[in-house]
């Protein structure tokens, strides 16, 4: 089998930069009303546009959790949890593949023992590391999940360890809206 050329390499990390610079740029110029709108009218749909919602949000540098308070202000706090939980789960789970790409890409492992600070070292197969990296705030679960594709941690438990740290994540983000809402 053939090695991908150098500049095949470089032209798709060129087109991933791409895509996720346009897919940041439709995210921000993007009306919010409409999106009530279809949701209210159509809830299941609802849910499927929800859930792709998050999912694009995971090639982007922008947060989910206003996605998760626009949201309840649709929904029931459980509902709300689950669509964020999946969402949020659906999301990494596109990082983490897209980590892998990149892995591929730039030839990784042979420069993983180059890293400062000790990155290379990092126990991202250990599940406890996993559920308390993913609730950094900011980045933090971005990259973690991309640093996991790198890294190829087995699916399994990347996927088990995402979905209870963002169950738990949603539950947070949830009580802590509705808090704030009966405050206001």
């Amino acid at each position: 089998m053939m090695k991908p050329s150098r500049d095949f390499k470089y032209t798709r990390q060129l087109l991933i930069v791409l895509l996720v610079g346009l897919i940041s740029l439709f995210a921000f110029r993007q009306d919010v009303s409409g999106f009530l709108m279809i949701v209210r009218k159509y809830q299941n749909l609802g849910f499927v546009i929800s859930l792709s919602l998050y999912a694009l949000l995971a090639a982007t540098p922008i947060p989910s959790e206003p996605l998760t308070l626009l949201l309840m202000t649709l929904y029931r706090p459980i509902v709300t949890v689950l669509i964020a939980t999946i969402g949020n789960t659906l999301a990494a789970l596109l990082e983490f593949f897209i980590g892998g790409n990149i892995g591929d890409l730039a030839e990784f492992e042979k420069r993983k023992a180059k890293l400062p600070f000790h990155l290379g070292e990092i126990p991202l197969q250990s599940p406890l590391f996993l559920l308390l990296a993913r609730m950094l705030p900011g980045f933090g679960p971005k990259f973690v999940s991309m640093a996991c594709g790198i890294y190829k941690v087995r699916l399994s438990t990347y996927t088990w360890t995402t979905l209870l740290s963002n169950l738990i994540g949603a539950v947070m983000v949830v009580a802590g809206g509705y808090g704030l809402l009966k405050l206001l």
